[in-house]
């Protein structure tokens, strides 16, 4: 009974630990993501970008994280209160807790206890967590811009609604091709299986590229950042918003940023794999994160690129191209693997 009971308290003080260290993590990671982005965007742009407060503009997001929690925060009148404060979070949460189930590496030996490199461990069905935690951030939405009984927040709740509905669809394809091949829905298996055969995004050039532009599609970046088309609906559903609640939707934009391509690297880039992994486990973490600002570093370059599309555009691309392709990609898949069952399975 002892034992049971020291080892209960081990797991409880091994989760709270990572789950500290990762929710640290993934702050910092949005302070400084907004800083690269501006440095960056300013690069591609011929300008400077930050550079005013702290060496090389370092403290720019101290600045504007003060800047939020000190500005008034107003509600409108005719608002539902409660539905209006509860918004925010209910958009944000998923985006935290989406990374419950990713492996950040293999396990690893810490003052003699075996510990595993992510938060919940291999969850058999992780990829269908994953696709049911997305799909509530789209309430948080949809509720900021109805509580604020304001018709422009409506109409682009109501259209990022939309958006996100249509390429959740070619999004959930676009996992189905990375399960058939691993034979598993755990993330951890994906991860073995491609450490056997290879990176999926060799094998699934097609996936890869759609989960790359629903993903886009589904954290509302350019060119698909219709909700926040300033021009036409006053920036859509969180116009209303100000302080620390608008703060929020922020964070939770730039935070899907890095859950994102923590998926992507994740599913099709070998996760944590890569040169001497077996022997030296506590390089999982850093092949991961080298991943990810590859992909971080992509989706910047995207906005510095492309226009936004127009909404009918928009639609059109991802109900009549996406869509049917990512069909063609999962019926292309599976024809493979039938008539090369030993190369994969």
């Amino acid at each position: 009974m002892e034992v049971g009971l020291v080892s209960t308290f081990g797991d409880w003080i091994e989760w709270v630990v990572k789950s500290a260290f990762l929710i640290v993590a993934l702050l910092v990671g949005f302070a400084y993501l907004t800083y690269t982005e501006r440095k960056f965007l300013g690069r591609f742009q011929n300008r400077y970008g930050p550079n005013r407060a702290g060496p090389f503009g370092l403290l720019q997001p101290v600045a504007d994280g003060l800047k939020l929690i000190f500005k008034e925060e107003l509600i409108p009148s005719q608002a539902d209160k409660l539905i209006f404060l509860l918004a925010p979070i209910i958009t944000s949460v998923p985006a935290w807790i989406i990374l419950a189930v990713l492996p950040f590496g293999g396990t690893l030996q810490i003052l003699g206890r075996e510990v595993s490199l992510s938060i919940a461990g291999d969850i058999d069905v992780g990829i269908l967590y994953i696709t049911s935690i997305t799909s509530i951030s789209v309430y948080g939405i949809m509720l900021a811009g109805w509580s604020s009984n304001n018709k422009y927040a409506t109409m682009g709740g109501i259209r990022s609604a939309a958006q996100m509905i249509s390429y959740e669809l070619a999004l959930g394809l676009a996992f189905i091709g990375p399960i058939l091949m691993a034979n598993s829905m755990s993330l951890n298996q994906i991860v073995i299986a491609q450490g056997r055969i290879g990176w999926f995004a060799f094998y699934q050039p097609i996936g890869f590229v759609i989960f790359f532009i629903t993903a886009l599609a589904e954290i509302n970046r350019p060119p698909f950042d219709m909700p926040e088309a300033e021009q036409e609906l006053s920036t859509g559903y969180h116009v209303e918003y100000s302080g620390m609640k608008f703060a929020l939707f922020m964070l939770t934009e730039y935070t899907k940023m890095i859950v994102i391509s923590c998926i992507a690297a994740t599913l099709f880039l070998g996760g944590y794999r890569g040169p001497f992994i077996d022997q030296l486990p506590w390089l999982g973490p850093i092949y991961l994160f080298m991943k990810i600002i590859v992909l971080l570093f992509v989706i910047i370059w995207v906005r510095a690129t492309l226009p936004r599309l127009r909404y009918d555009k928009l639609m059109a691309l991802g109900w009549k191209i996406l869509l049917p392709v990512a069909l063609f990609n999962v019926f292309l898949t599976a024809v493979i693997i039938i008539l090369f069952p030993s190369r994969f399975h």
